[in-house]
């Protein structure tokens, strides 16, 4: 070998290594994996937001490979209770939004394998580009423009037992750029909303975008009578949750791989630093 190759070897052996951290072992099974997903569809070439769009095919090798490993499949209203009783290998799925690719693509998936889901639902979810209420420049439309969840099947989700409903706000707002009253009503009446319309109780929340106040939006979503709240922040939740209302996730992108995901299962990131 010589000494280029051997160079370029050892280059994409450290690249290899800091980008899966594959060494670094599985974290404790008694800590549960919160996976955070949004959409269930083919990559759109071009498209921005490709990174939440996981392949049909994809997302059924990761729930066939958590049910073949023994991974026990529940809501966020269950991992609160079944996390504190000591119960390893717990995975919660979590969709956020309400595109409709969860109905037609995830919904059929969870129910093959015996899993379930919870899903973070925007009231009014059509006909919105929420993108841009985080960056200006993100006004392609694409998001606005990708099919949402209907009523009627988000009903038939519930029914079947497969998925429970989880709060994602009145309109998929940016907390950050709201007065507190606002925050309350897009949290509070967004929380109301769903449950009197699908007839049922509402006890996880999903912070728009992942971005919060530590301390005033936390306790905000407390006041609306949420138990817990998930973030976008990588990684994984302590087992009896210290801190229920900003727990980890499992950022799982339609630009990774199976042996990304699997390294994710492992250790909530898929390297050191994400």
């Amino acid at each position: 070998m010589s000494y280029a190759v051997a160079v370029l070897v050892l280059l994409w052996c450290v690249w290899f290594s800091n980008r899966y951290a594959w060494w670094g072992g599985e974290i404790d099974l008694s800590r549960p994996r919160v996976l955070m997903y949004h959409m269930v569809s083919a990559a759109v070439p071009g498209a921005k937001f490709n990174g939440l769009r996981v392949s049909p095919d994809a997302f059924e090798q990761q729930v066939k490979y958590l049910h073949e490993q023994g991974w026990h499949f529940v809501t966020m209203s269950e991992l609160l209770s079944d996390a504190c009783r000591g119960r390893e290998k717990l995975v919660a799925l979590t969709f956020d939004d309400g595109f409709a690719d969860n109905y037609f693509n995830a919904f059929p998936v969870l129910q093959k394998y015996g899993a379930k889901a919870t899903l973070y639902l925007v009231v009014d979810r059509h006909e919105r580009d929420w993108s841009v209420s985080k960056k200006k420049h993100h006004n392609s439309g694409e998001l606005k423009n990708e099919p949402k969840l209907t009523d009627e099947q988000v009903k038939e989700m519930l029914v079947s037992g497969v998925f429970e409903l989880g709060g994602h706000t009145l309109t998929h707002a940016n907390l950050a750029l709201l007065a507190p009253e606002d925050k309350f009503k897009e949290i509070h009446r967004g929380k109301i909303q769903l449950e009197e319309q699908f007839s049922v109780q509402l006890s996880s929340f999903a912070y728009p975008f992942g971005i919060y106040d530590e301390k005033n939006d936390v306790e905000l979503v407390k006041r609306a009578g949420f138990d817990s709240a998930v973030t976008t922040i990588e990684g994984l939740p302590e087992s009896c949750f210290a801190q229920p209302y900003q727990l980890e996730r499992v950022k799982v992108s339609g630009k990774d791989g199976f042996f990304s995901f699997k390294i994710k299962m492992q250790r909530g990131k898929r390297g050191w630093k994400k």
